[in-house]
């Protein structure tokens, strides 16, 4: 009976199979470093562009406040307001505007605040809203804002009643909360009140 042979690969075939095994591990491992790869981008948030809001910034008596950027038309520097006699204490009195009579609504009475005493810097709102036309006195104009529209909040509950008639919401910008006021609602109080 013939014995078997037994075969033992050369050193040098012993190293190339060695390499083989260890250039198919390398690509292994390649292709798991891809896939995790490609998994992580398939992952990642997706950068949307969410919808924004335009805000015309403004302040009122230390507060910040603001109207939507549609409802407003224009901002005028303080300029002279005419009295008109027998005029609900929210109208103020009347402006020219490029020959149109603009009536100027004083927002810190319909909103019960304390009138500015710095009228150098008060602003002159013209803003329409509900089919009304109207100039707004504020206090001073602090920017004009994209924001997003998810960042808007409710009112808060505990808000005074009277405020929150004139709401719509709430956001919080640059380390400050913003109150989003309604100009249609402004209007509705001021005329309500001129009858």
């Amino acid at each position: 009976m013939p014995k078997e042979r037994v075969f033992f690969p050369k050193a040098a075939d012993a190293v190339a199979a060695k390499g083989l095994s260890m250039s198919i591990n390398k690509q292994r491992t390649d292709d798991l470093l891809e896939e995790i790869k490609e998994k992580r981008k398939s992952n990642s948030i997706i950068d949307v562009d969410e919808k924004k809001i335009k805000v015309v910034v403004f302040s009122l008596s230390n507060g910040f406040y603001s109207f939507y950027g549609e409802e407003v038309r224009e901002i005028l520097p303080m300029c002279n307001i005419f009295y008109v006699p027998g005029a609900p204490e929210y109208i103020l009195g009347v402006i020219n505007v490029r020959g149109d009579i603009e009536s100027v609504i004083n927002i810190h009475r319909v909103l019960g605040l304390p009138d500015s005493k710095k009228l150098q810097k008060c602003r002159i709102v013209i803003a329409e809203a509900d089919g009304i036309r109207s100039g707004i006195l504020v206090d001073s104009i602090e920017d004009v804002l994209d924001i997003p529209a998810n960042s808007i909040r409710p009112s808060l509950s505990t808000l005074d009643s009277s405020l929150k008639d004139f709401m719509s919401g709430e956001t919080f910008c640059h380390n400050c909360n913003i109150s989003i006021l309604q100009a249609g609602a402004i209007f509705r109080k001021a005329c309500t009140n001129a009858i």
